[in-house]
């Protein structure tokens, strides 16, 4: 990395490319050309090569989650490094893991590179989330995380597009699409480590465990959100492949529809989040979540078929992507010196039901599919209950409804 160190302040004198939130964007756009492409493959990878059935896909997932729950260990990493350093070693760590996917395939070896993986991904986004929140003012945050998403979308569309293309018209192999796709999210590091310099934030950030009460609704928030974000990223798609077949150009098209709206609809989420505030934002997104599991829950029990349920997953995909509303929210209530170290325990707190769920309704996914969705309905119910207890202007000393206002 550069030796160069510019605070933010002098950062804005620089070439717009070399700019903390141009650096933001180009490792949004980096870290879905490799995993989109892992989950892009994965269901028809484990099932065709490894030939996984829905205990291994839980334990896989459960697995992969496992990093994220001990995100927590970020917080002694940044004794040693700068949250920068960390996030582009992550992202090339990520490039790497998904390069070499295909040379492991049994329930072994997609242990380990999953692991490896998976490392690189949860300490980007928690370093990564925390840049976003000390690198952006509080007031144009909603709006540029919104273009933050529509980045990362482009970069899955990109992804997903290419999918398309080499599987069905240049038949490459798992292994070849898997080379290429991790090749380039370790390049694109490669060359963040060397264009941009070092940006130094105005306040130092706590290199300790930071727990407050006051924070207890974002945690709570955190938590269910976790839970949810599991049972859609790993059963939705499942049941695409098991249930309706898909094959893998299929499940890239749904993708590349997710993403198109993603890139369309996120800025605009941002604005609206600006416009209404987080409360507003999350009660909505909550609301849309329980019709969509209870919706999914349908298509087991009164045979619904594969039109409702592809339409379901883009729908289902477009909520997730307001989750920005609940950085936001932090960013208001926060001490500026906690983001990092709160980022952290929040990444942690958001995983404990991601590693324990994933494996305890695979089993449950076997004998009752449609159980599971039910359960996911019952989250976004208590999420609903959570967001109702937010404060329609939330700031320090006001981070919930019990409390009082600085303005009262």
């Amino acid at each position: 990395m550069s030796n160069q160190t510019i605070t933010l302040s002098d950062a804005s004198d620089l070439p717009v490319w070399r700019r903390p939130v141009t650096l933001l964007a180009v490792m949004a756009f980096a870290l879905p050309m490799a995993f989109s492409t892992w989950i892009a493959l994965l269901n028809n990878f484990v099932i065709e090569v490894a030939h996984f059935d829905g205990k291994d896909i839980g334990w896989l997932q459960s697995v992969r989650e496992i990093p994220g729950f001990l995100a927590i260990g970020v917080i002694v990493v940044l004794l040693f490094m700068r949250e920068q350093t960390l996030a582009v070693l992550s992202l090339f760590l990520v490039g790497v893991a998904v390069a070499v996917t295909a040379w492991f395939p049994s329930f072994t070896g997609l242990l380990l590179t999953t692991i490896i993986s998976s490392i690189g991904f949860h300490y980007y986004e928690t370093a990564k989330q925390s840049l976003e929140l000390q690198w952006i003012d509080k007031l144009r945050a909603p709006k540029v995380l919104g273009w933050m998403v529509a980045v990362g979308s482009a970069g899955s569309l990109i992804a997903y597009g290419a999918i398309m293309l080499v599987w069905k018209i240049l038949q490459w192999d798992y292994n070849t699409i898997y080379m290429a796709s991790g090749s380039i999210t370790a390049a694109i590091a490669i060359f963040c480590w060397f264009a941009y310099p070092r940006f130094e934030a105005p306040v130092v950030q706590h290199k300790t465990m930071i727990l407050r009460k006051r924070y207890w609704l974002y945690y709570a928030l955190q938590f269910m959100a976790g839970a949810r974000r599991q049972i859609f990223m790993v059963f939705a798609s499942f049941m695409m492949v098991e249930r309706f077949g898909f094959q893998v150009h299929e499940v890239t098209a749904l993708f590349l529809i997710n993403y198109i709206a993603n890139m369309v609809f996120a800025p605009l989420m941002g604005g609206m989040v600006a416009k209404v505030g987080e409360r507003n934002a999350l009660i909505f997104e909550y609301i849309g979540l329980v019709l969509v599991f209870m919706a999914y829950g349908g298509i087991y029990y009164f045979g619904w078929g594969v039109v409702l349920a592809a339409t379901l997953y883009v729908i289902d995909h477009l909520f997730f992507a307001l989750a920005f509303a609940l950085k936001t929210y932090f960013q208001k209530i926060a001490d500026p010196a906690d983001i990092a170290p709160t980022a952290a325990v929040a990444f942690t707190i958001n995983h404990i039901g991601a590693v324990v769920l994933p494996a305890l309704l695979g089993y449950l996914w076997v004998f009752w599919p449609g159980a599971v969705f039910i359960v996911a309905t019952g989250f976004a119910l208590i999420s609903l209950s959570l967001a109702l207890m937010m404060p329609r202007r939330p700031e320090k000393g006001h981070e919930t409804i019990f409390t009082k206002s600085s303005e009262a």
